[in-house]
């Protein structure tokens, strides 16, 4: 048998999400299986396959694992046991590539969503849990130089836009008049890039994102560095 040669991302990738999202049930996912796994999983892999050495250039220590499980591309099936939506399958497709030491998505990482009118690239930590947030902003107050040199390196500014959640109040424990108080306020410490919906088609997509990375390093070496996470 010959060895399937690669893909990338096709109008059938997010012609599949459109069409899961007004047929979000087991029995029509179930009859569309082949479709989900040609279409999306297939190209998906793909695409972390050809991320990986780019994704070494940035750093080493960021893992590209290409499985169907357990690697870089997120479940496809929804956690509903807490949740009132109770459809049980993920409309978008979500790559996460973490460190090597981050067990969830909560680690800081580089990330890849696509939804058929809205795709865009991520970096950063999200939700970082108490004791990673609360090191994330010691770092901050102890160094605001060098939070403030990657915050706004011009590369990653021309790129990226900071985002996520923040406190309304300043956390406890940190002056409310603190020259950084609005970035000590974040809950979450991430940069979000919008993409036109049909970048995910061309041919060199896997090197156009891997120069946004590149260009998020200042970001991600500060949060490493702020959790003892080698880069």
């Amino acid at each position: 048998m010959s060895k399937r040669q690669p893909t990338g991302f096709t109008p059938a990738t997010t012609r599949f999400l459109s069409d899961l999202r007004g047929n979000n049930d087991r029995d029509w996912f179930t009859a569309n299986k082949r479709r989900y796994e040609n279409d999306v999983a297939a190209p998906a892999l793909d695409f972390i396959a050809a991320m990986d050495p780019r994704l070494k250039e940035i750093s080493p220590h960021f893992r590209a694992i290409a499985k169907k499980t357990g690697g870089s591309l997120m479940r496809v099936y929804r956690d509903t046991r807490f949740a009132k939506d109770k459809t049980p399958y993920k409309t978008n497709v979500g790559i996460q590539f973490r460190h090597q030491l981050g067990k969830d998505v909560h680690a800081p990482g580089f990330y890849l969503h696509i939804e058929p009118q809205d795709v865009f690239l991520g970096v950063g930590s999200w939700h970082p849990e108490p004791k990673a947030l609360a090191r994330i902003r010691d770092a901050i107050v102890d160094n605001p130089a060098a939070w403030r040199k990657a915050r706004d390196d011009r590369k990653f500014r021309e790129r990226f836009e900071l985002r996520g959640d923040s406190l309304k109040r300043p956390p406890r424990g940190f002056d409310a008049g603190h020259p950084m108080i609005e970035d000590l306020k974040r809950k979450d410490f991430i940069a979000i890039e919008e993409l036109a919906a049909d970048e995910i088609y061309e041919a060199a997509f896997a090197e156009r994102v891997s120069r946004s990375f590149a260009a998020a390093t200042p970001l991600i070496r500060f949060l490493c560095h702020s959790l003892d996470l080698a880069f």
